[in-house]
């Protein structure tokens, strides 16, 4: 047989052989390889503010195969009380681990302006309801499994922190003015922290108008927690003659502010109006 007959018939033969072992490797691939699972976990506000949220949808992969897997594909859309938002994806090729749960996490900026004409009106609701859609892509020895991503529910609305007066104390008076501390109390209804960028409005002592009181920036809110300042405010007597009646007297008085409170980018409407007991 000449030379290049028998080179091209090993050549084939090599080729049919090659071509039998990737078979019954795809095979025995395909035979051990177990299909990983997604399930939805759990739906959180990562941040929050008067103005915004960040919404986290929390997926889980479980692999139960011995060997990674990564992240091909990721198709996903969200949507707040029927508008659609800025959502977020997991990175492509994000490991996914061997013989255990991986965590995907598809965070969505919820800017309430967005959802709702008056911001107040949205603030006022205990929920909201949201909407995710698309699917994810994992790539597998057997090629790409698509899982879809199909989610309703909804997430908590942050709520405006409940703000009230303390029990107000005079730390100086004379004929003219006195200096009254006022104390105020604002406590976080939410469970997750809230910044609060500052309180500011007009005080009206027995309905006079006395001055403005202004707390400055107040930070960030623990989840449930209370934050308490006090103002000093000079109240002079010439320009307020029943708030002057009722600081020398002392007792009861009633006080209103007529303000706003801001937390980050959103300003909403302080009203306040309580009957107090002020001390000397």
């Amino acid at each position: 047989m000449p030379t290049m007959k028998r080179a091209v018939l090993v050549l084939v033969a090599l080729g049919f052989t090659t071509l039998s072992g990737c078979a019954a490797l795809q095979s025995a691939l395909k035979s051990a390889f177990k299909k990983p699972t997604l399930t939805f976990k759990t739906a959180r506000l990562s941040s929050a503010s008067l103005s915004d949220a960040t919404v986290d949808l929390v997926y889980e992969v479980n692999n139960p195969n011995g060997f990674g897997l990564e992240l091909a594909s990721v198709d996903y859309a969200f949507f707040v009380e029927g508008k659609q938002v800025v959502a977020g994806k997991p990175r492509k090729g994000l490991d996914l681990k061997a013989n255990g749960r991986s965590e995907l996490v598809f965070p969505a900026n919820v800017k309430f302006a967005d959802i709702a004409p008056v911001v107040e009106t949205f603030l006022n609701k205990d929920q909201a309801a949201y909407k995710a859609q698309g699917s994810v892509g994992v790539q597998t020895p057997i090629g790409v499994l698509s899982f879809p991503l199909q989610k309703e529910g909804t997430f908590d609305v942050p709520k405006i922190p409940q703000v009230s007066f303390q029990q107000p104390r005079i730390t100086s008076i004379n004929l003219t003015s006195a200096t009254v501390e006022f104390p105020l109390s604002i406590t976080n209804r939410n469970s997750f922290p809230l910044p609060v960028a500052g309180i500011t409005g007009a005080l009206k002592v027995a309905g006079a108008d006395v001055g403005t009181l202004s707390t400055g920036n107040l930070g960030m809110l623990d989840g449930s927690g209370t934050k308490q300042v006090s103002l000093p405010l000079t109240i002079h007597f010439a320009r307020a003659a029943s708030a002057a009646m009722a600081l020398r007297s002392g007792g009861n008085a009633k006080l209103s502010l007529d303000g706003r409170l801001t937390s980050d980018a959103q300003s909403v409407p302080l009203n306040l109006n309580q009957l107090v007991n002020i001390v000397k």
